[in-house]
């Protein structure tokens, strides 16, 4: 299980842990204390005081509520040449000033600054939350030297190829692939992957990942600056400077909108107070134009929404490297799967072994093993690993020999042995009756590679292996259709028969075989242009044309994939290809929660503007729907940050 402290997770969004945050967050202080002065204010004529000592504390609690988004108008009026609605806000505090109306100037300050701190503390819990994940490395690791000796040194030290050693219960210092020892290793704070993955030697590390009750000494693969837990951090730091396109809108509108109600209140002012003569009542009026239009809530409803969805994939094994690809995944109309590596494995595995004279399949597949021991041949691996998974006795052979593009021979016990595919196999003098081809058949049919092993005799055995199916690839592919994707095809450049059986398996019944990298981004565009918003999964490396022809480019198992994490467009960092649904969900409801946060905007300015023109409401009024109205799309926004 997860240590309840990590980074990211929910945990740090207890109460416990919240409530000293917030103390911590310097805007949030300057909110609070403006808060405690107008209470003071108000306080201060039940006690009897003079009214000049309430007037002092709401200038005081106005001068502090105002303090940081006042000084970003200024620098935004000087700096940038730009109307911004901290302008508005400030302008609005300074009319209500100027007409005595200072409770209504202190109530706007601290209002509108506890909505801007409270947003900016949300994308900062954020941020930190994401580069904690660096906390999960250790500083110090030991070094394991060529004769044996260990020392302690500092992470920024290690160098790739260097030797260390991991400790049982210590987290993983940096990438690296396991030498020596075997263990379980907890991967859930970086990949989302909930169940401890073995580590034998040969299988890779992951920096920050919590080591089990077993020893490892492993070679580096990366430096501290270079393992995954750094790319991921510098990855999404970029990702959230990627502004999605309904965040780019929201900005530009509000370039040009905030000047129009700034320049709104100027005609209420000029033309209510020159047509009355009572410019106080029409300059107030004014302020409270400038407060009901000014377009809080709706500028913030989407970037909050946006930091909060992403740091939520990213705990859930799911990096989405900008708003703009967060928008596509909740748009998603058709899905291409690539083959090998996201929907199999990627590697072929023994599936079936046939004897043909009555033999134990155990013993021919020990025989198998061992004359296939010597070779590194994909398919030779499979049958080792098959013997080495029943625990078989794997001898040498006597001799061994490769025939390239045919098999292997090799004298095992003084037997001579030939394991090749069917037609090299005949090729060799070996006739197939019509029962061993019969068997052939139908393991090809189910997609399957086969070789036959023959002895001095003949023919003893059939051997399959294939590439296998993923375990959650058919619950995916039911999952993306649960979630309304109207089009899933799989795309792939193996043969037909094999894909077709894959494709069963997975529940998909569109398919695209013996397809080119140029030929699946072909497919990928064809899609675009009738579906509109495509999705492609791939491996991230080979598949490179076709994840940049889509809409979103997904890349599938890339903890420690360089070229995957940097190419793609969003990368599950665990080999679980259900991670794929939680991405789209988290697209889903992303767009569900900006809608309702957009349209409850455009609601309260449609109510506001009017009745602030007419005169239906005060600036009191104004000011606490405006804000009230902030709050709630934060908070709405801030869910996505939970599951």
């Amino acid at each position: 299980m997860s240590d309840p402290t990590t980074p990211g997770t929910d945990q740090d969004h207890s109460p416990d842990r919240l409530l000293p945050a917030l103390v911590a967050s310097r805007e949030v202080r300057w909110s609070a204390t403006s808060g405690l002065l107008i209470a003071a204010g108000y306080l201060t004529g039940p006690l009897g005081a003079p009214g000049v000592v309430s007037t002092v504390l709401f200038v005081a609690a106005a001068v502090v509520g105002a303090r940081f988004f006042a000084a970003e108008a200024i620098e935004e009026l000087v700096t940038e040449r730009e109307i911004g609605i901290e302008l508005l806000m400030t302008v609005a505090a300074v009319i209500a000033g100027a007409l005595g109306a200072w409770s209504e100037a202190a109530a706007l300050a601290f209002l509108y600054s506890i909505s801007e701190a409270l947003e900016e503390f949300t994308e900062d819990r954020t941020r930190d939350a994401i580069r904690k994940l660096l906390d999960l490395a250790p500083r110090t690791v030991t070094v394991v030297e060529p004769d044996g000796t260990e020392r302690d040194v500092d992470i920024d030290t290690i160098v790739v190829g260097d030797r260390f050693l991991i400790r049982p219960g210590q987290n993983v210092a940096t990438d690296g692939r396991v030498l020596d020892g075997t263990s379980a290793i907890d991967e859930s704070a970086v990949t989302g992957e909930s169940i401890p993955i073995d580590k034998t030697p040969g299988d890779p590390v992951i920096a920050g990942t919590a080591n089990g009750h077993g020893a490892l000494v492993a070679e580096a693969t990366a430096t501290a600056a270079t393992n995954t837990l750094a790319r991921v951090v510098d990855l999404v730091s970029e990702a959230q400077e990627q502004k999605g396109r309904g965040q780019q809108f929201m900005e530009r509108f509000a370039r040009i909108y905030s000047p129009a109600v700034l320049a709104l209140g100027a005609a209420v002012l000029l033309i209510g107070g020159g047509v009355s003569g009572d410019w106080s009542e029409w300059a107030l009026r004014a302020a409270t134009v400038l407060v009901a239009a000014a377009p809080c809530a709706l500028v913030i409803s989407i970037p909050v929404t946006y930091v909060a969805a992403m740091g939520r994939a990213s705990r859930d094994g799911v990096l989405i490297k900008g708003g703009i690809y967060l928008e596509e995944l909740g748009r998603l109309r058709a899905v291409a799967l690539d083959k090998t590596g996201t929907l199999t494995h990627g590697r072929p595995e023994l599936t079936e072994i046939h004897p043909l004279d009555g033999r134990d399949p155990d013993h021919l597949l020990a025989l198998a093993a061992t004359a296939e021991r010597r070779s590194e041949h994909p398919i030779a691996r499979a049958i080792v690993r098959a013997a080495d998974a029943r625990d078989l006795t794997i001898g040498d052979p006597d001799t061994f020999h490769a025939a390239v593009g045919g098999g292997i021979h090799a004298r095992v016990d003084g037997t001579d042995l030939t394991i090749a595919s069917p037609g090299y196999t005949t090729s060799q003098g070996h006739a197939l009756d019509p029962a061993v081809t019969d068997v052939i058949e139908r393991l090809e049919s189910a997609g399957n590679t086969t070789v036959v092993m023959a002895g001095p005799t003949g023919p003893i055995a059939v051997i399959a292996v294939a590439d296998t199916i993923r375990p959650q690839a058919a619950a995916t592919v039911d999952g993306l259709r649960a979630l309304g994707i109207d089009h899933i095809t799989m795309l792939t450049g193996d043969n037909p028969r094999t894909a077709r059986a894959i494709a069963t398996q997975a529940r998909i019944e569109s398919v695209a075989a013996g397809l080119k990298p140029e030929d699946k981004a072909a497919r990928i565009r064809e899609l675009v242009e009738e579906h509109h918003h495509v999705a492609m999964v791939g491996d991230g490396i080979n598949d490179a044309p076709p994840l940049a022809a889509a809409s979103v480019g997904i890349a599938m198992g890339t903890a420690g994939s360089d070229i995957a994490l940097e190419t793609a467009d969003v990368a599950l960092m665990a080999d679980d290809l259900t991670r794929l649904v939680t991405a789209i969900t988290i697209g889903r409801r992303t767009r569900r929660v900006v809608t309702q946060n957009v349209a409850l905007s455009l609601i309260i300015l449609a109510a506001l503007v009017p009745a602030a023109l007419l005169g239906m409401i005060g600036l009191a009024a104004a000011v606490l729907a405006h804000e009230l109205s902030e709050l709630v799309v934060i908070l709405n926004g801030t869910r996505m940050a939970k599951k």
